[in-house]
């Protein structure tokens, strides 16, 4: 078997090798990073030609993060949204890309594909911010460069004992391949046992978009708290009307002004409402007994056709290579007012349904 493996990249080798990671970068199960290591060691042994492996994996890398980059360009957050839904762990795919992306900016995309999960997630992610096309291109041509050039660099290095590796698979023969079988299918057990834990963990009474709509027009309205990252704001500005902006990871001081009785509402855009559950235990720690997530977020208050208000929008800095024109833009763009966000007015009747 090893030696059939070796006879194909020999055989077709460098289209093998653009065909495998151009698969791979548009999402498809394909083991391109053995690829590039088995060209790597064939490379040292003079079968392949090394430059011309590298160009191709780097080639099929813009090829294919182009496709998803034009995706996040084009549907903004809805592309980042169904990434996230095929993903192993859905719960904290876009939240935590989005946070490494506030970090690090279009840089990210340096270093995205040494990161699982944020590889297939940070093209459409900075398409949608609008970073423009040929900061792209060499953010993510050298990325590419740097990630091809290391799995080639340590097929090469190490042809001898990748060799051997082979010879002692193919000796196994379908004994190996059970082992491979067995090991994947350990995997995604235990992606999804962390799964299964992690909606155990945050398991709680959410607060449908209907019920909430018919609190905010009570006497005594809950306060409703926003907890997307900075990175998501700027992908969908909109809020829940009167909604407190506040980060996650520090909520308890955002809301340290809040009397302890007052009822609150948490959303975010996460699927299965991770981080609002997340942010609604903590506030339950620190003493406020009637939190809850709003099930289905933002998108669900959207789609129900319930009233929003708009965030300014706040281009990146143009000198980071992002285009303001490319942000999100609504006809209207409203100011939140601080006493507005502090006390909810409940439905803008502008907004509002009959």
């Amino acid at each position: 078997m090893a030696h059939e493996i070796i006879a194909l990249i020999s055989q077709y080798g460098l289209l093998l090798v653009f065909l495998s990671v151009l698969a791979e970068q548009l999402g498809l199960p394909v083991p391109s990073l053995a690829v590039l290591v088995v060209g790597g060691a064939l490379a040292a042994t003079g079968e392949l030609w090394l430059p011309g492996i590298v160009l191709m994996a780097v080639v099929a890398c813009l090829i294919g993060d182009l496709v998803w980059y034009w995706a996040g360009r084009h549907f903004g957050a809805r592309v980042l949204r169904t990434l996230c839904r095929i993903s192993l762990s859905p719960d904290s795919c876009v939240h935590q890309s989005e946070l490494r992306f506030a970090r690090w900016g279009g840089q990210i995309l340096l270093v995205a594909k040494f990161t699982p999960g944020l590889s297939l997630v940070a093209p459409p992610l900075v398409g949608a911010l609008g970073l423009r096309v040929r900061i792209f291109l060499l953010f993510d041509g050298l990325g590419s460069l740097l990630w091809a050039a290391v799995m080639i660099g340590l097929g090469y290095v190490f042809a001898a004992q990748i060799d051997l590796l082979l010879d002692d698979l193919a000796a196994a023969g379908t004994a190996a391949l059970e082992l491979l079988a067995g090991l994947l299918a350990l995997f995604i057990l235990y992606k999804g046992w962390r799964r299964w834990r992690l909606r155990i963990a945050l398991r709680m009474v959410r607060i449908t978009v209907e019920q909430l709509r018919h609190e905010l027009t009570s006497d005594r309205a809950p306060l409703v708290v926003d907890v997307r990252s900075s990175v998501s704001r700027r992908l969908d500005p909109q809020i829940v009307s009167g909604a407190l902006l506040a980060d996650a990871e520090h909520i308890e001081q955002a809301l340290s002004g809040i009397p302890l009785d007052r009822e609150l509402v948490i959303y975010c855009n996460c699927p299965n409402e991770a981080t609002s559950a997340r942010a609604a235990k903590t506030l339950i720690a620190h003493g406020y007994p009637d939190v809850r997530p709003l099930q289905g977020g933002l998108a669900e208050w959207v789609k129900a056709g319930y009233a929003t208000q708009q965030l300014p929008v706040i281009g990146e800095d143009t000198g980071r290579g992002f285009d303001s024109a490319a942000q999100p833009r609504t006809d209207k763009v409203m100011q939140v007012r601080q006493s507005e966000m502090q006390d909810p007015p409940g439905l803008d009747a502008e907004n509002d349904e009959p």
